[in-house]
């Protein structure tokens, strides 16, 4: 969807396709039309956007196949949907039945992390509507925390160097701005706002900023203003914001249904104690209350005791698109996790999945809305 900020700024809301496995180019245009045209149809809009992922070997394929990304451009305008950010997190297998540490691999000290992210880069540059100022890109922050030392921090920074000018290079070749945006999670290299500030401090800020992803933004238990404030005095741009709640409890036994086998759900106590998974947790028996790395749909309540970090989402809104410029133009809602909720709470079909995402979307319009922004 597009939305307009009071100052005539266009916000580009999406919804992130690595909620479906599709990992070729056949099966992600069906996977248009079997969820991302019923979303559209149940919202009423004009044109839906997406938050496209591609895995690495399709992603390859179209950046080296002009025809390739206008066969994908035209399924999409086909279509009435657009795609102006593309998660390039998950490398490929992110539906996989075992996902857990395997989403950090290959890291930002190797050279296919580069290479994915320049081709996702590249194909974007093609599917950008005519009229969008830029795209984005979303990636890991760097590397999972351990092994991790000065070696592999100078590796990094060497890579980010080669990424700020491939994307010049794309920019020279295509004419189109596409920025990469650098995604704190909890266990990571980058995991907090203030570690975010540090491993960026020599980057190129113009091509290369943060993806402020709001459920881990709370396992954190960082206030948005102040993260988003120490953001903008370092000069670090907000390049996408991914719109997220995470669990939060203070009777952590009523989690125990949520622990699964696919994704890692860190846990984070605001006294700053931390496992791994919420399995490891729940073993440990760390003190509550606990917010988990469990993305849950933004617009339902879980059961009490539990509940979701919803009013720190309302609160990043209020900073980001509520002031008299927004601070970030790229909203994607990326709850990945619909197939591994509950059972009760899981949907069964692609209808009832569709009719998830849509209702998410819908409680995003009217948050900014709410906002004075118009739909």
């Amino acid at each position: 969807m597009r939305l307009l900020h009071s100052s005539g700024t266009p916000l580009h809301v999406s919804y992130c396709t690595n909620v479906h496995p599709a990992e070729d180019l056949d099966g992600i245009i069906a996977q248009f039309d079997a969820y991302a045209v019923p979303i559209r149809d149940r919202l009423g809009a004009d044109v839906l956007g997406l938050g496209l992922w591609l895995a690495a070997p399709v992603a390859a394929a179209l950046a080296a196949d002009p025809a390739l990304r206008a066969r994908l451009r035209g399924e999409l305008t086909a279509r009435g949907l657009e795609v102006v950010t593309v998660n390039g997190f998950p490398y490929r297998s992110f539906q996989d039945p075992v996902v857990k540490h395997a989403v950090y691999h290959p890291d930002w000290t190797t050279r296919e992390r580069l290479t994915y992210t320049l081709d996702l880069a590249r194909v974007l540059a093609d599917l950008l509507p005519d009229d969008a100022a830029r795209g984005s890109v979303s990636t890991l922050p760097l590397a999972w925390r351990d092994p991790w030392d000065a070696a592999m921090a100078g590796q990094a920074a060497r890579r980010l160097d080669e990424l700020a000018a491939g994307l010049a290079d794309v920019e020279s070749a295509t004419g189109r701005v596409v920025r990469v945006a650098f995604e704190p999670e909890p266990g990571c290299v980058v995991e907090t706002t203030e570690q975010a500030i540090a491993h960026l401090a020599d980057a190129d800020h113009d091509r290369l900023g943060v993806c402020v992803d709001l459920a881990h933004l709370a396992c954190a238990w960082e206030k948005p203003a102040d993260a988003l404030g120490a953001l903008r005095d370092a000069g670090l741009p907000v390049v996408k914001v991914q719109l997220s709640a995470a669990l939060e409890t203070a009777e952590p036994e009523a989690l125990r249904e949520y622990v699964e086998p696919r994704f890692l759900h860190q846990t984070r106590t605001p006294a700053g104690e931390a496992a791994d998974d919420l399995d490891e947790a729940l073993d440990r028996r760390l003190p509550g209350p606990w917010r988990v790395h469990y993305h849950v749909p933004l617009h339902v309540s879980p059961s009490a005791p539990l509940a979701a970090t919803t009013p720190l989402l309302r609160e990043a809104l209020a900073e980001l698109a509520g002031g008299p410029e927004p601070l970030c133009d790229h909203f994607d809602v990326e709850t990945y996790t619909w197939g591994v909720l509950p059972a009760a709470l899981r949907p069964q079909t692609p209808g009832q999945l569709a009719d998830g995402i849509a209702d998410e979307l819908d409680f995003v319009r009217a948050e900014l809305r709410h906002l004075g922004v118009e739909a």
